[in-house]
């Protein structure tokens, strides 16, 4: 039944998907890479969440759940507020610029080597970090759920992993290198919708198998048998400590919703601005409900599981559909989660075929006439390497302590020295290429040092990841201000209306933003205790020379 359902739903959405986008255009750069520029806010919020809702987020934010409790819910909480910047700062100057990439928008602001070295740097970032891990994050979770290894016979976990990330891989890819921009928007929206009833449906289901006297009592329950999961202010062993919601995790947060090509590109492809404002708003507000689906089944399989001898974290979400699904709906979820899946590694792809056909090939090959279909077979082309190399390492993450923890980390590498740049472009008017160039390459390789390098790493290590990348950004933007003193361009740049979008704002932009963040706050203030932090600064004063000595291992996020 678990195999049955799971093959229809699969093969449903794919039929749905195909009778929808068959007439598109995917034959022009405009068509294939955004959609035409018909996306409306249903879509675009669809499209963002799902690309986001993936198994890094559903089997990873759980098993850092599982660990430390609902702080972690500050990479969807805060995610929340980061849409609201997206929506009333950032997408009214994107669309304004009529561009289709991040890299685009760095050459209209700064210069063509601004544009290139961004390009490489995404382009080698999801085929190295990115797309690895969302195979093998869905892999695990998928022989979790289907309990593939009973199903297929197959015992040896290394086995069965490599099968299954290239079975993703192959049906991801397809999606992605053959449908263009609107063909993922529009299956990210059906699975997504499955997705949300799928994952609202288990933590009632995963209630109700801590206690059959209702899903309140059940959380009464867990709340009186492990209260320090229940607090929003995350202590010194924490993997967010509450202080670095002030520097790396905002700073990670904001560069994912605001400046992430892979993420923003379906926004860019918007029919107006105000259809893209309302689908960022709308996926804003999901972000901040987003924790009862996504940390608090990992806190109820703490509770059912953690007395398991060597049960791991990043098993916990996958176990506990197993457990509590009924095999119908645990085949309909899979079915969703492939879906989750498929889209954020089609969603990369995608991403990494613009990035290389508009920001590497065009500019760099291509010289006076486009060949429009050129191009494309050129982006299709990247893809399909990209794709076979993330296939080729996604199962060699096998090992890590905390896969979502190690992504976060990983992309700090890149997120930090782009975001600074974009930015500093859009505030200082008169800093130059030159200043935006040697930003980039030197933020990337200050990281490198700090992440790799002895003696480097000792003195990144002095303090968390999370503030080490607040370090280098608040570095970056100093030397991008003291720089437009120093050495401004010739002329403050202008930004230009292309006239690509009508820019006329949606009339509840506003109003929806604003209760977004008092919702944030609200939950962060009902849930915190503060006493925490008072207990790490009693313990810091009464071991100041073990701590000087001995970092704890929370200097690295797991």
């Amino acid at each position: 039944m678990t195999i049955l359902t799971f093959l229809f739903f699969t093969a449903l959405v794919g039929v749905i998907t195909y009778f929808l986008t068959r007439k598109d255009d995917h034959g022009t750069s405009t068509g294939y890479f955004l959609a035409g520029r018909t996306l409306t806010g249903g879509f675009i919020a669809g499209s963002l969440l799902l690309t986001n809702l993936s198994t890094e987020q559903l089997v990873g934010l759980n098993g850092a759940a599982f660990t430390d409790g609902v702080a972690v819910m500050a990479w969807e909480v805060i995610a929340g507020a980061s849409l609201v910047l997206m929506a009333l700062y950032f997408l009214p100057k994107y669309l304004r610029s009529g561009i289709a990439t991040i890299p685009e928008f760095l050459e209209k602001r700064f210069n063509s080597t601004t544009r290139t070295i961004t390009s490489f740097i995404f382009i080698i970032a999801y085929a190295g970090i990115l797309l690895p891990i969302v195979l093998y994050t869905g892999a695990t979770g998928l022989m979790g759920i289907l309990d593939l290894p009973k199903i297929t016979g197959i015992e040896n976990e290394t086995t069965l992993l490599w099968i299954t990330v290239w079975f993703i891989g192959i049906v991801g890819s397809v999606y992605a290198i053959f449908g263009g921009l609107r063909t993922v928007a529009v299956s990210d929206t059906i699975n997504g919708f499955g997705l949300l009833v799928g994952g609202f449906l288990i933590t009632i289901f995963a209630l109700n198998a801590v206690s059959d006297e209702g899903i309140f009592k059940s959380l009464s329950i867990l709340k009186e048998e492990h209260p320090e999961k229940f607090n929003s202010i995350g202590g010194k062993d924490s993997s967010v400590p509450f202080s670095t919601l002030f520097t790396g995790v905002l700073l990670l947060n904001l560069f994912y919703w605001t400046t992430n090509q892979q993420i923003i590109q379906r926004t860019f492809g918007a029919s107006t601005l105000a259809e893209g404002q309302k689908g960022v708003l709308i996926a804003g507000l999901f972000k901040v409900l987003a924790p009862i689906i996504l940390v608090l089944p990992g806190i109820i399989a703490f509770h059912l599981y953690a007395s398991r001898e060597g049960f791991r974290p990043d098993h916990a979400y996958g176990t506990l559909v197993n457990d509590v699904l009924p095999p119908g709906l645990a085949g309909f979820f899979a079915a969703a989660m492939v879906g989750a899946i498929l889209s954020s590694f089609n969603s990369g792809l995608n991403a990494t075929a613009t990035l290389f056909s508009l920001g590497v090939y065009k500019s760099l090959f291509m010289h006076g006439d486009v060949d429009e279909k050129k191009v494309i077979n050129n982006g299709k082309l990247a893809g399909l390497v990209i794709a076979l190399l993330a296939m080729s390492t996604a199962p060699l993450l096998a090992g890590q302590d905390s896969i979502f923890g190690y992504l976060q980390k990983m992309n700090g590498l890149y997120f930090i020295p782009i975001f600074s740049v974009v930015l500093a472009g859009l505030l200082f008017k008169r800093v130059s290429g030159k200043t935006a160039n040697i930003a980039l390459a030197g933020g990337c390789i200050i990281l490198i040092l700090g992440y790799f390098v002895p003696p480097f790493t000792s003195i990144a290590q002095k303090v968390h990841d999370f503030h080490f990348l607040g370090i280098v950004f608040a570095t970056l933007m100093i030397f991008q201000i003291v720089m437009s003193k120093v050495a401004p361009r010739s002329e403050p740049w202008v930004h230009e209306d292309s006239g690509v979008v009508d820019l006329t704002p949606w009339k509840w932009a506003k109003p929806m933003g604003t209760g977004i963040v008092v919702v944030v706050l609200i939950i962060y203030i009902s849930l915190a205790d503060f006493s925490v932090l008072k207990d790490d600064g009693a313990e810091a004063s009464e071991e100041p020379v073990v701590e000087a000595v001995e970092p704890t291992e929370a200097s690295t996020p797991e």
